[in-house]
This record gives structure tokens, sequence and C-alpha cells, in this order.
């Protein structure tokens, strides 16, 4: 299977949509719930949307799929409430391994199916980490500020657990997602590094925010930038914002994260905002005209939906997001630009890439998540895309490999600096 992240250079990739609004769809009752596993349980279950991974299969494979058919590139597992903490609600606690564990079980054999089928377009699962029903950074109680109803400690082991599950299920790479709380996600990343060491394994880490309203902060307080500075310890695959707000709310704020991030940019809003019922109206078109922006901003690399949107949103989401991929602009243009991210890059730097001359190397090199690179801009024509030139590229002549090596020695001698080979 192709390297997620190779993908990623190409194209921008297609998340799924809702995996509540479509369970909604379905007529359950609370047997769907207990089936073959809670038949004498105390507690009602109806509800518990993770549990049907254990209860009714049938039902997740059919959403999985159907988001797949619909243009999906990832989709997520149902584990949004899978740890031990959301759990305990249910008094089903001691279950948590096995929701995960079944649930990335589910969707890999949905992917696996599509990616036999259509090789030349892997399919992939994210390990969906929500952020759980309780906050390490603010007291539920008003009064009785310095109070919480969990610890950073207790968030870290149901994190490992909850990770050791999807890993063992097979998933490709791990999505924690609608932060409210950075403190809450720096203990899923913290577990997140243990279960990588313990497993002697790495997958790319995917982290979405949540701004909760038009105040442009997280539920505890901190802006758009404020929320990528506390996760950039973290080489993160990609960040990004997610619920809450529809497409058009979110602008803003994936301008911020686009600007200041080092790592790939995702959104996945909502389809707009409830009405009074609840429930979300804003047709696929109508989402899609929004989306846009994001993509001739230049603003995101990974593109989904979150509440109220369905496979018919993400079939749209994935069709206009084709007419941005770096493939289709390569064949418009009738030659190899190569791959360029500007969110890669230092402002002064793209500037300065800008006024190269055909077959120049950049003067400088830069430092990105894929180690140190220098660019030699391949053809003159306008808006040409500089192509990146590291060990993964292949470079064609033995020329361009001298030449290569000679430049990075220089820049060794001149800048003192350790560039990774």
């Amino acid at each position: 299977m192709r390297n997620i992240t190779d993908i990623a250079k190409k194209r921008i990739l297609i998340l799924d949509g809702a995996m509540g609004t479509m369970i909604q769809r379905y007529t359950l009752e609370e047997a769907d719930f207990r089936k073959g596993w809670f038949e004498d349980h105390s507690s009602p279950l109806k509800g518990n949307n993770d549990l049907l991974s254990l209860t009714r299969p049938d039902i997740i494979k059919e959403i999985h799929f159907a988001y797949f058919k619909a243009g999906a590139d990832i989709v997520e597992t149902n584990t949004f409430s899978g740890t031990k903490i959301a759990q305990l609600d249910y008094g089903l606690q001691d279950y948590a391994y096995d929701i995960n564990f079944q649930s990335a079980k589910i969707a890999c054999e949905v992917a696996n199916e599509f990616t036999i089928q259509e090789p030349n377009k892997p399919r992939f699962v994210a390990g969906s980490i929500g952020p759980t029903n309780r906050t390490a950074s603010i007291s539920p109680d008003v009064n009785d500020p310095s109070f919480r109803n969990t610890s950073f400690d207790e968030l870290n082991e149901a994190y490992q657990e909850q990770i050791n599950g999807l890993i063992d299920g097979g998933v490709h790479l791990l999505l924690i997602e609608t932060v409210f709380d950075t403190l809450n996600a720096k203990a899923a990343l913290f577990a997140v590094n243990h279960v990588f060491e313990s497993k002697a394994i790495k997958l790319p880490v995917m982290v979405s925010g949540t701004i909760t309203d038009a105040s442009g902060r997280t539920l505890t307080g901190q802006t758009s930038e404020a929320f990528l500075i506390s996760m950039s310890h973290f080489p993160l695959f990609s960040i990004g914002l997610n619920c809450a707000l529809g497409a058009a709310d979110m602008h803003p704020y994936l301008k911020t994260l686009a600007k200041k991030a080092s790592f790939l940019i995702s959104a996945h809003p909502n389809a707009g905002l409830p009405n009074e019922f609840g429930e979300y109206d804003e047709t696929p078109e109508k989402m899609v005209d929004q989306i846009e922006f994001f993509l001739k901003d230049d603003l995101i690399n990974i593109i989904g939906g979150c509440c109220g949107t369905t496979p018919d949103h993400i079939k749209a989401i994935a069709e206009l997001a084709s007419k941005y991929s770096i493939d289709d602009e390569t064949k418009e243009n009738g030659g190899d630009l190569g791959w360029f991210s500007k969110d890669l890059m230092v402002n002064s730097f793209y500037e300065g890439v800008k006024k190269l001359k055909e077959g120049e190397f950049s003067k400088k090199p830069i430092q990105t998540q894929f180690g140190w690179h220098v660019i030699v801009l391949k053809k003159i024509r306008p808006l040409a895309a500089p192509k990146w030139i590291d060990k993964k590229d292949d470079i064609k002549t033995e020329l361009q490999k001298e030449k290569l090596k000679a430049h990075l020695e220089k820049l060794r001698a001149e800048a003192d600096i350790s560039l990774k080979d």
C-alpha cells in the first residue's frame, strides 16, 4: 500500500463524514445496542453508538462502505467515545479495548476491499480518539473552580488502552479530534508516544481542535494560534479544526493555522449550524460552495465533514477537491511541476524561490517535518512550482546528483549546519 504521506504530497485527501448522522438513519432500538454482548446489562444502552461495532457491525460496515464509495480516502473508526472514561457512564468501562479493536477491524476490512478493487487509490483508516466527556483544565462545578473530575494520569491511562485497541485492530493513522481542552489532547499525545515506544511502531498522527463560538477560542479559552503552539511539540502529520462551526465560520481560523503551521492542514466542518430542532440543513451544494474558498486560498491538505454531513456531502467535496489536486494541475500545464506547499515554508524563503532562474538551486535549505531540503526550479513558466529534492526523490541524472552533492557540501561549509542526508 502506498504511503499516505506521499499521497498527501500529490493531492488533497478526503476524510469521511459524520458517523452519528448516518446511524440516526437506521431505526434502532435498545436491543440493537445489546445484541450478542449486553443482553443482561443493567443500564440502558440506547444511544451509545460505539457499541454498535460490537452488537451491529453490519451497520457500521455499511456506513464505512458508503463513505468510501462516495470518494473518501480515509474513514474514521466508530470510537469517538471509546475510552473507559466515556464508557463509565454506561457501566461499560471494561469493554473499551473491545470497542476499539472491533471498530478498527471492521473499518480496515472495508478499506482493504476498496484498495484491492482500486489499488491506484488505496483507502486508509484513522482511529478516532475523542476528547472524552471530562476536561482536565477547568472545573465542571461553578462553585468550586479548583475541582477537576479527571487528571492527566487518568486520561493517559484511558487513551493508552484505546490506542492499543485501535492499533491492534489495524488502523493506519490516529486522529485526536474535537479537542476542546489541549491538556486532554496532550495526555492523548503522551499516550500515543508511550504506545508507539512499547510496540516499536509509528503511525501518522492527526490532531483536530474545536472553536466553540464566534470568539474564535476553544472551550478552555485558547485561540487557534495558541492551540497550534500547544500541539507543536509533537511531530504531527496534520493539524486542523472540526465540529462546532460550519465551513464559512471556520475559514478565518484555518487561515491562521495555514499561515503558522509546519504541518499539513485538515478541516472537517459541520453541515452548517444546527436549527432549532438540532438538525443540520446545509446541503452538499451549499457546503462545497463554502469549502471552495479553503481550496482557492490554499489552506488545506485534508478535507471532510463532521456533524450533519453524509456520503452525499463527501461525494460533492471529493469532486470539488479533485479539481485542485496537484496531479490535475500538472496535466493542465503539460509538464512535471513537482510538489510545492507554501504551508511548509517560510514566506520570505518562498519569495526568494520565485526569483530563481531555471536549473538554479535555492541558496538556503529549509527544514520541514520531512527533513532538510533544497529546491531546484525545473522549468520557467508562469507560477512554476519548485521541486523538492531529497534522498527520497528520483534524481534522474548523475550530473544532477553531483551538482546537488556539491551544493549541499557548500551549504554545510558556509552555513555550518547539519543537513540530514
